[in-house]
C-alpha cells in the first residue's frame, strides 16, 4: 500500500508546509494533494511543491473541471509531467453547483457526462495521435456552436506525447464511481469504511467491466481519504472530526443534493445522515454536531491514542492486501502521526 497525505486548500493566507512535505517525501510518502475551492487554486500549490521536491508525486485533489477546458487541463497536466520527471498526477473533480454556478458562473449541467467526456478529451490530447476532434453534449473541439466564427479547426499539441499521466477523479456516487473505473486510473473517496468496499468495488467492477482491456483493481488505484486524530484524550479526539463530517453530511448541498448524505446513507446511517442534515440547513450546527455516530467516525478514520490507531490499522492493511485500497490520503499535518503511518505501512 501507498501513503499520501491532502494539504487541503488555504484560508485567508496560502500556506504550504515545505518542511513537512520534505519529511514526508523523506519517509517514503508516494504522494501530497493540493486542493481548490474559492481561494487558492490547486495548479499552483502543485507547481510550488514539484519545484521545491525530488521523489515525490504530487496530485491535484481536485482540479474543478468547469474551471478550465479539457484542454486547458491537458496542456496543464502535460507541462507539469515534463518540468518535474512525470511526476504530476491529474486529480478531477464536478465540485457542486454552489461553487460551480456561484462562483464560475457556468451551468453545473451533468457531472458524470462531463468527467467522462473531459477525460476522453485530455488523453485524446495528451496521447498526441493526431489532431483532436471530438463531438459530446457537453464539449465539441471544433466548437461550432452559437456566437463561433466557423474559424475553428482540430489541432494536436506542440508538446510531445504524455499519454501515461494518471487521471484520478473525486467520485463517491454509484453513476460517478461507475464512471471512474471506465474511465480514470485512480478514484478518491472523501472516506470509506474498509470492512465495507462492496459499496464502492460494486459499481467500479461495472466500470472496469465497461471499459474491458483487462481493467481490474489490480492496476486501478482506490485512493481513499483518511482522517486520522491522534491524542490521548479519546473523546477530545472524535470530537475534533465532528465538524467536517458535519458540514459534508449536513450543509454540501441542499436537501435531496447531498452526495454526501447519500453516501452516508449507503454506509449504514441513513438515520442519522436525515437528522444531520436538518439541524445543519436550520442554522443549528453544534447540535449537528453531536449527532455524528461515534461508530461512524471510528469506521472511516483513526482515532485516538498512537497504539489504538495501530490496532485500527489492521482492517485497512487487510484491504490494501485485497487491493480494495492502493492508497491512503492522510487527513493530517503532524510529523509523528506521518512517522507512525511510514513505519506501520511502508
Amino acid at each position: 500500500m501507498k501513503l499520501g497525505f491532502l494539504l487541503g486548500y488555504s484560508g485567508k493566507q496560502i500556506n504550504i508546509p515545505m518542511d513537512l512535505i520534505k519529511h514526508a517525501e523523506s519517509l517514503g510518502f508516494d504522494s501530497v494533494w493540493t486542493a481548490e475551492a474559492y481561494g487558492n487554486d490547486a495548479v499552483t500549490a502543485a507547481s510550488w511543491v514539484l519545484a521545491q521536491t525530488e521523489k515525490i508525486r504530487v496530485g491535484t485533489a481536485i482540479m474543478q473541471m468547469p474551471a478550465r477546458t479539457p484542454a486547458m487541463a491537458a496542456m496543464t497536466a502535460m507541462s507539469l509531467d515534463q518540468l518535474s520527471g512525470g511526476r504530476f498526477i491529474v486529480g478531477l473533480g464536478a465540485s457542486g453547483p454552489q461553487v460551480v454556478e456561484g462562483w464560475h458562473g457556468v451551468p453545473y449541467g451533468k457531472p458524470v457526462t462531463r468527467t467522462r467526456e473531459y477525460i476522453k478529451i485530455m488523453r485524446a490530447i495528451m496521447e498526441r495521435q493526431g489532431p483532436v476532434e471530438f463531438d459530446g453534449k457537453l464539449y465539441q473541439l471544433p466548437n461550432q456552436g452559437e456566437g463561433t466564427t466557423g474559424l475553428g479547426k482540430p489541432l494536436k499539441s506542440i508538446l510531445e506525447a504524455s499519454p501515461d499521466i494518471p487521471i484520478y477523479t473525486a467520485s463517491i456516487t454509484p453513476a460517478g464511481l461507475r464512471c471512474a473505473g471506465e474511465v480514470a486510473n485512480g478514484v478518491f473517496p472523501v472516506w470509506m469504511d474498509p470492512n465495507k468496499f462492496d459499496i464502492i468495488g460494486e459499481h467500479l467492477e461495472a466500470g472496469f467491466a465497461k471499459a474491458g482491456n483487462g481493467k481490474s483493481l489490480d492496476n486501478f488505484d482506490v485512493a481513499p481519504f483518511v482522517s486520522v486524530a491522534m491524542n490521548d484524550d479519546l473523546d477530545a479526539a472524535f470530537d475534533s472530526l465532528r465538524p467536517w463530517l458535519a458540514l459534508y453530511i449536513g450543509g454540501m448541498g441542499a436537501k435531496g443534493k447531498n452526495f454526501y448524505h447519500d453516501y452516508t446513507t449507503r454506509l449504514g446511517y441513513g438515520e442519522a445522515a436525515d437528522k444531520i442534515q436538518d439541524l445543519y440547513l436550520s442554522g443549528k450546527q453544534a447540535e449537528a454536531c453531536a449527532e455524528i455516530p461515534r461508530q461512524l467516525i471510528d469506521e472511516i478514520a483513526l482515532v485516538g491514542p498512537k497504539d489504538r490507531i495501530r490496532e485500527r490499522l489492521q482492517p485497512w492493511k487487510e484491504a490494501g492486501k485485497k487491493g480494495h485500497v492502493g492508497t491512503m490520503l492522510l487527513g493530517v499535518h503532524d510529523p509523528e502521526v506521518l512517522e507512525l503511518f511510514a513505519a506501520e505501512l511502508l
